[in-house]
Parts: structure tokens; C-alpha cells; sequence
């Protein structure tokens, strides 16, 4: 299959994921989805067909700057780096979900945390550890 056609496959699957856990987060089918990382499991899968696809990967090209661009030259690769990331943010979008549930945080709380996840990654990780330190320091500040 061309990187293109995969490329779209998993950008359509992807948002899917995000969807369930913003609108439909206590749904039996959305917590199956999310406990068991089904959706970033299939984008692993996907991902190991990607770079097996490539031929040749240099793993010494991963220690320059000038490596990472050859290596994005190849468009399996280049694929395989998005697919990557959506696995990857999809992965650390339900541990959010799941912890914040664990913690009761209200849903709101996490779907903004999840978006800024689906979008920029790391600042969403960063936010849901804020929003959860604060939320459990006034559960805590509550039971005195």
C-alpha cells in the first residue's frame, strides 16, 4: 500500500479514538478501546509495516539532525514518524482518561487536557499533571 493511502488511513482512524474518549468516555466500547490501547496497537502494527517497507534503516542516522532529515526523505519513513506520533498520543490520551477517572476529575478538565494532547503532545501530558496535582490537593485541603 502507497505511504499516501496509509497516511490517510490513520489520520481518519486517529481522531476516532480522541472522540469516543471526549464524548462517549464511560461507553463500554470506549473504555474497551482505551484499556486495552487497541487503536495505538493497531497504528504499532501499522508502524512495523511502515519501516520494513523503507528497506534499509541506519539506526546511527537517529544522532544528527541531518540523519532525522534523511531519514524523513523516505516517505515510508516520513509515514512511519506521523504513525508514531499518533500511537504515541493516542497512548498517553487514554492513561489521561484512565488516571483522570481514577482521580474523579471532572470530564471537562480531561477533555481539555486530551485535546492539547491530540495537538501538541507533550504540553497535554504537562497539563493533565497540573490539573491533577491541583485537583487532588483540594480533595485533600476537603477532607479536613
Amino acid at each position: 500500500m502507497s505511504p499516501e493511502k496509509l497516511f490517510s488511513i490513520c489520520n481518519s482512524l486517529a481522531p476516532f479514538g480522541w472522540l469516543l474518549m471526549w464524548f462517549a468516555p464511560t461507553w463500554r466500547g470506549t473504555q474497551w478501546l482505551v484499556r486495552y490501547l487497541i487503536i495505538p496497537l493497531l497504528f504499532s502494527i501499522v508502524y512495523i509495516g511502515l519501516i520494513i517497507s523503507a528497506g534499509s534503516l541506519s539506526f546511527s542516522d537517529f544522532g544528527t539532525l541531518a540523519g532525522i532529515k534523511k531519514l524523513f526523505s523516505n516517505d515510508y519513513l516520513l509515514v512511519a514518524g506521523w504513525v508514531h506520533y499518533l500511537a504515541f498520543d493516542l497512548f498517553v490520551g487514554s492513561w489521561i482518561l484512565l488516571k483522570g477517572q481514577e482521580a474523579k476529575i471532572p470530564h471537562l478538565y480531561l477533555i481539555v487536557c486530551t485535546f492539547f494532547t491530540f495537538m501538541l503532545g507533550p504540553i497535554g501530558l504537562l497539563l493533565f499533571h497540573i490539573v491533577r496535582y491541583f485537583h487532588t490537593k483540594k480533595l485533600q485541603h476537603a477532607n479536613f
